[in-house]
């Protein structure tokens, strides 16, 4: 089968080894229930829930493993989508490592989901793996921002922050996960940056290479705080009442 007629393969990288301090003591953030289900089995079911994603790869807490193939053996998944779980490092970025080095062989799409990002619509995974299918070497869904962005000069006695600049809203995103990557240049990336990121994006746009935007979703917000929980209990309940979700 030549290149140009071969289906492309995705799997999904869920790095789920942080603590979540943000949102109290207790389980780390992606074992934390919501509507009665773990948020990360909430996200393994958003990325299954693409027919384009036939593996997905949980790096869990380097201690719980274990106690994550449990939780996935618990709750009802797609049959079409095979799971594995690997233990996680120290940092977001090196779990996201460890969960590409799990990979099998022949797979030419990667997405990297938020654990802590359990309602990202299917539509809007499609729209990230169709927009690397069609060349791009990374991809992230992002939206525009509602509020004016100052940046400030930080301080670290707690002190009143001085404005510096005031950048154009307009050319401003907030982005969101999945992020999707050519396979090879996500290993690539991994494997020559080294200083600290806060997405693997940015990982990419460190090489070189341009990072596409494709719209992104409000149901796809992050769940850092307590208050993030009462909404997303509330998208879930709007899903049920309106979807049998």
């Amino acid at each position: 089968m030549s290149d140009e007629s071969r289906p492309f393969r995705t799997a999904a990288v869920i790095p789920a080894a942080g603590r979540g301090v943000r949102l109290g003591p207790g389980a780390p953030k992606a074992l934390r229930a919501l509507s009665g289900t773990p948020m990360l089995i909430h996200a393994v079911r958003a990325m299954a829930a693409s027919r384009a994603v036939s593996l997905v790869v949980v790096v869990a807490p380097p201690d719980g493993a274990t106690e994550v193939k449990n939780l996935l053996a618990e709750h009802a998944l797609p049959d079409r989508t095979d799971f594995l779980v690997v233990p996680g490092g120290e940092s977001r970025q090196e779990s996201v490592k460890l969960g590409l080095d799990a990979l099998p062989p022949g797979f030419d799409i990667v997405l990297v989901h938020d654990a802590a990002r359990p309602l990202v619509p299917v539509d809007t995974v499609d729209a990230v793996i169709e927009a690397v299918r069609d060349g791009a070497p990374a991809v992230v869904p992002a939206l525009p921002l509602a509020d004016t962005v100052k940046q400030v000069e930080p301080r670290s006695d707690g002190g009143p922050e001085s404005v510096v600049a005031t950048p154009e809203r307009a050319r401003l995103r907030a982005v969101q996960t999945p992020q999707g990557f050519d396979h090879a240049t996500l290993v690539r990336a991994h494997e020559t940056v080294t200083g600290s990121v806060t997405d693997d994006a940015g990982m990419v746009e460190q090489l070189g290479l341009t990072v596409v935007v494709v719209p992104g979703h409000e149901e796809a917000f992050k769940v850092t705080r307590p208050l993030d929980l009462v909404l997303a209990e509330a998208v879930l309940a709007r899903r049920r009442a309106n979807d049998g979700f």
